[in-house]
């Protein structure tokens, strides 16, 4: 028997999936070691490899989503980076695009650059749009320049020059230079990793790569080398934000995209399930220990978007509520991500107003009920006092001190607002509910969607403990929880399909463009990612999929609309009629007598997966089922002897609520009002009466 290993590796818990040949899986949820994540990682494995008598070598895949690199931004715990840049543009990182997600908030500052302004060197030098020299590269200058940055102790540089993206030449030419004179030193080459036009995009993104580069090979090398000592010799493959993977090795260059590698597992799992239950639009919504992400799976699609920022206030794929974090201009599952999880930490202001988050407690010291040394309340720990979750352990077995709870929330929350402790208590919970909204709303108001036209697939470890009573603010009539929600993004890891997604800018008006350019600039793509799957030893044809970024002439941004399958004398027609049919359907109107520019030029070569989806079922986490808790639900309800059952439990036959369902990782909650029963996939559906 042989089997494939998923580890999706969160800022609370590290969740691990272990599926045999013929789809079976088992799960294991572990708080995560911070310290060095891979503890946890190989505790995991050993546990489900044990449980399943099965010796390490009998593992042929491992599969990683982490949030190594997005920590080591928020934290600010990346490498000491350099950044080298045409003369003139040293503060090109400051100056952005002079956007602020808070325009009337006079307090509002954007973070620090990445990259402090004394470890930014200019060069002598300088291309035009066409990418044709203006000025010679000053070698002299470079020299210079890399030299006064490896006497800070850079550990990493970025190299962004002016229209690098129409030539390179110059960046490679400083490339050489600094593997000649410190060939220890990461580089990232803005003309590589996006060679791309909007010199601020392409310069963010640059640093960002660089300044992950070493913390995430070191990780990644540590893993490795931890992976082997437990006897597998399995290619680690790890997710990218786009939704495919990559080699670790991959992973090592470019690590700028695997920084929103978690979420995007998730939703992968939801397009699958979507596909599964014959939901075409469903909305994803994962809440773990830190965040609530939401994203969209529209006529069975994924979306995705081709910026988003991260450390914002909400990152998103969004134009709106932009800068308040890094740009990173790659590929990305479009994801609505705000920080309102289960170790999100309460707090009230100066004027008496509730806050969650976006500051977590997370695995160490975590909630106050953890009984570990967090004194902050949390989101959990106002669960607990409701009655929501196990007055003793969390359904994974984490035993908790319920007692600790109540004294917080009643000392730090309740006296304060002068409310029971049962009213703090679910007012907290209603503003997480809020948090998740939110999230929601950016992914489908925002755009245009109305979220009452999709179901709504809940998971994460608070997921289910949240998703009805949000719905229903959002009207939205359905929800699926699956089976295993608090490792459904470690089985999403285990659909993904390795991928590669490159981009280049092709600036021209599509009408006066001759359809072989077109064609000759896409195939020049192809070849490219061809050449990287084959570098990562996949011999086989890739799936290709075609794009174009367009926009009206005038306009600043672009939306990606698919590429005719022929391009031919008819593409320009046809390219026309696709992109206006976008533009009405996000902005709500088109001008089909203005002229189209094509932007940038995107290929997906995808290696197809063999085999069927991970059969996880219930099962796991029944002991302790049973019975009934009181659970306080508000003053229009008060407190309910509420059902505690096991998914198991639950028939095809609607169940009204209250109802709570603990399972080993995760526990649904189903409100009054609203009616549970579980269907033929074994997935709870939730009717909400929206």
């Amino acid at each position: 028997m042989t089997y494939r290993l998923g580890v999706d590796v969160g800022g609370t818990f590290t969740d691990l999936v272990l599926v045999d040949a013929t789809g079976a899986a088992r799960t294991r949820k572990l708080l995560s070691t911070t310290g060095n994540y891979a503890d946890a990682i190989i505790a995991g494995a050993r546990a489900l490899l044990l449980d399943a008598g099965a010796p390490a070598a009998d593992v042929r895949e491992i599969i990683h989503g982490t949030t190594v690199a997005t920590n080591a931004i928020l934290e600010r715990r990346g490498a000491r980076t350099g950044l080298i840049t045409t003369e003139g543009f040293r503060d090109l990182l400051e100056i952005g695009r002079l956007r602020l997600a808070r325009l009337y908030d006079l307090n509002f500052e954007r973070p620090a650059p990445l990259v402090p302004r004394r470890w930014r060197r200019e060069v002598r030098e300088r291309m035009n749009h066409r990418g044709e020299v203006v000025t010679p590269l000053d070698r002299e200058s470079v020299v210079e320049a890399v030299d006064r940055l490896l006497a800070e102790g850079v550990e990493s540089i970025a190299v962004c020059l002016l229209h690098a993206w129409a030539n390179g030449e110059h960046e490679r030419a400083i490339g050489a230079i600094v593997r000649e004179r410190a060939p220890g030193v990461g580089v990232t080459l803005s003309s590589e990793i996006l060679p791309e036009m909007r010199e601020f995009e392409r310069t963010s993104t640059a640093v960002t790569n660089a300044y992950v580069m070493p913390v995430l090979d070191r990780y990644l090398g540590r893993l490795e080398h931890e992976i082997r000592a437990l006897g597998t010799r399995a290619p680690v493959l790890v997710m990218q934000s786009n939704g495919g993977v990559m080699t670790a090795e991959s992973g090592r260059r470019r690590p700028v995209h695997v920084i929103e590698s978690g979420p995007a597992a998730g939703v992968i799992a939801t397009a699958a399930l979507a596909r599964r239950v014959g939901a075409p639009n469903a909305i994803s919504i994962d809440m773990g220990g830190t965040t609530a992400k939401a994203s969209v799976i529209e006529a069975g699609a994924i979306t995705r978007a081709g910026e988003f920022e991260i450390g914002g206030v909400v990152s998103q794929g969004s134009r709106l509520n932009k800068g308040s974090g890094f740009l990173l201009r790659v590929p990305a599952i479009d994801i609505a991500e705000v920080g309102a999880g289960g170790g999100s930490i309460v707090t009230i202001d100066d004027a008496g107003a509730i806050h969650v988050g976006p500051r977590s407690a997370g695995a160490t010291p975590g909630p106050v009920c953890y009984d570990a040394g967090g004194t902050d309340v949390t989101l959990t720990d106002a669960n607990v006092c409701l009655g929501y979750l196990h007055p003793e352990r969390l359904p994974s077995g984490l035993r908790l001190n319920p007692e600790k709870s109540r004294r917080a929330v009643a000392d730090q929350v309740a006296s304060r607002l002068g409310l029971s402790l049962e009213d703090a208590a679910y007012g907290v919970y209603l503003l997480g509910c809020a948090g998740m909204a939110r999230a929601v709303r950016a992914v489908t108001i925002e755009r245009g969607r109305d979220p009452r036209d999709f179901v709504l697939v809940a998971f994460g470890g608070n997921g289910p403990l949240f998703a009805a009573e949000m719905a229903r603010s959002l009207e939205i009539g359905t929800i699926v929880v699956p089976p295993a929600p608090g490792v459904f993004s470690a089985v999403g890891l285990l659909e993904a399909e390795v991928e590669h997604h490159l981009v280049r800018t092709f600036l021209r008006t599509l009408q006066a463009t001759p359809p072989a350019e077109i064609a000759a600039a896409v195939a020049a793509l192809e070849r490219e990612a061809e050449g990287l799957l084959r570098d990562e030893g996949y011999a086989a044809r890739p799936e290709i999929t075609r794009s174009a970024d367009c926009k009206y002439q005038g306009q600043s941004f672009e939306l990606t609309v698919p590429l005719p399958g022929r391009l031919d004398g008819s593409t320009a027609r046809e390219l026309a009629e696709t992109f206006g049919r976008e533009h009405e359907r996000t902005y709500g109107h088109r001008a089909d007598a203005d002229p189209i520019q094509l932007v940038n030029l995107r290929v997906t070569a995808r290696m197809p997966r063999q085999g069927g989806a991970a059969a996880v079922r219930a099962g796991a986490g029944r002991a302790g089922a049973g019975g009934e808790r009181l659970a306080y639900f508000g003053a229009a309800h008060g407190a309910l002897r509420t059902p505690v059952l096991a998914r198991g439990d639950l028939g095809a036959v609607w169940r009204p609520g209250p109802l709570l369902v603990d399972e080993y990782d995760a526990t649904t909650l189903v409100p009054p009002g609203c009616a549970a029963r579980r269907d033929e996939h074994d997935d709870i559906v939730i009717r909400t009466g929206g």
